[in-house]
């Protein structure tokens, strides 16, 4: 009886087993280090004309002035495959302005269906915002701010992308906090549309990024 019970046991615990293996996957990627990992190599220059030369290397981008504007960007099938998402996810990177004194490190990125960009020290140096949001760019709308960046210093950078809300701090400060609910989403029409699925910009600077990391929200 007592062995029966054993076997009993034993037939549960493996039956138990095979459905957490046929039943459970792996669980799902929660963090993505764009400059390291898999993804080091998948960067490219985004084809914008006139552009500065773009290099990947040491985990860092540098744009080098363009005329006006250099960019870099993700390779669409990479990003594509990589399953990251386009919602509850926040973006994490560093950016330095080495000569120049327009945008620099702006970065274009998903949000749904759509893509909007963060530009950092626009219209002449000091500018921050998203482009667009109903059809107005970051100059016009309501998360239109002011700062100032020293060039050669790092500065910090983080994004929130939520259902219905965005969020976004430079240097621990928030700059842009907008719900998106029923608004149209979308890029200022032009270069950086060239950016897409993922990629950064500069506008007659020279700039280098680092450290960019997309995480689950």
């Amino acid at each position: 009886m007592h062995s029966a019970i054993q076997s009993s046991r034993g037939r549960a615990a493996w039956l138990c087993l095979f459905f957490v293996l046929t039943h459970c996957g792996p669980a799902p990627r929660r963090e993505w280090k764009l400059l390291a990992d898999e993804f080091a190599s998948s960067w490219q220059a985004s084809g914008i004309a006139e552009e500065g030369r773009v290099s990947i290397k040491a985990g860092e981008i540098e744009l080098q002035p363009g005329q006006p504007m250099t960019g870099a960007r993700m390779d669409a099938q990479k990003w594509k495959t990589a399953g990251v998402p386009f919602t509850r996810y926040s973006i994490e990177y560093e950016s330095m302005r080495l000569a120049g004194n327009d945008f620099f490190g702006t970065v274009t990125f998903p949000v749904n269906d759509s893509h909007v960009s963060l530009v950092i020290g626009g219209w002449g140096g000091t500018l921050v915002g998203i482009s667009s949001i109903d059809d107005m760019d970051a100059s016009e709308n309501s998360t239109r701010g002011n700062a100032y960046f020293e060039n050669n210093r790092w500065h910090k950078v983080r994004i929130e992308v939520r259902d219905d809300e965005l969020k976004a701090w430079i240097d621990d400060k928030l700059f842009v906090n907008t719900s998106t609910k029923g608004r149209k989403l979308g890029l200022r029409a032009g270069d950086i549309e060239k950016c897409t699925p993922f990629g950064f910009a500069s506008y007659a600077t020279q700039s280098r990024i680092r450290n960019v990391v997309i995480r689950r929200l």
